[in-house]
């Protein structure tokens, strides 16, 4: 028996955007990804094990064709699971503000967390404060491309999903919260 989408267990509208999102990222050549957003979107639109499960899968699948892996996959990995937990704050909004603001935060905590992993776990930055700020200075340009694009994709999910959902998959409506100022 299938369960009712309105209790977050099967939602065809949100998988088939965040499969149509795996897709640009096997297919697109620039370092303007998804996953992050994709991360957001899943944490908001999706329940349970299938929230993280689904940006670790992509990242497993198309991580082999896209370059491999390197000493920082580990909390690559980690930041995209952090991102779900973000989106997870974004479970009862459509405000283009919150969105926004989470796709801030985590392009933020991936620029942290990544730039960390490289420091941490190879010889090319001298762990020293120097060394710290270099790594940091060097990531910045990638940051502003992850910030883009966690941006602009989630705009895009969060954006088709809102409209999809009132006209086409309508049991996927997200139960906005109203504030009361």
């Amino acid at each position: 028996m299938q369960k009712n989408t309105a209790d977050g267990n099967i939602r065809p509208l949100a998988i088939g955007l965040i499969i149509l999102a795996g897709l640009i990222r096997v297919i697109q050549n620039v370092n303007f990804a998804p996953v992050g957003a994709l991360s957001l979107f899943c944490g908001a639109r999706l329940r349970g094990w299938q929230a993280y499960f689904l940006p670790l899968a992509l990242m497993a699948v198309t991580d082999p064709f896209l370059g491999g892996y390197s000493v920082a996959t580990p909390l690559i990995y980690a930041s995209f699971m952090v991102n779900v937990w973000i989106g997870t704050r974004l479970r009862k909004t459509e405000s283009p503000l919150w969105i926004g603001s989470a796709a801030v935060a985590g392009s933020v905590q991936f620029f942290l967390l990544t730039n960390f992993a490289w420091l941490a776990g190879s010889s090319m930055y001298p762990h020293t404060l120097a060394g710290v700020m270099k790594c940091y200075a060097a990531g910045l340009e990638f940051f502003g491309r992850t910030l883009a694009s966690d941006i602009v994709y989630a705009g895009v999910l969060f954006g088709l999903h809102a409209w999809l959902s009132r006209t086409v998959v309508r049991s996927e409506r997200v139960a906005v919260q109203v504030s009361v100022a």
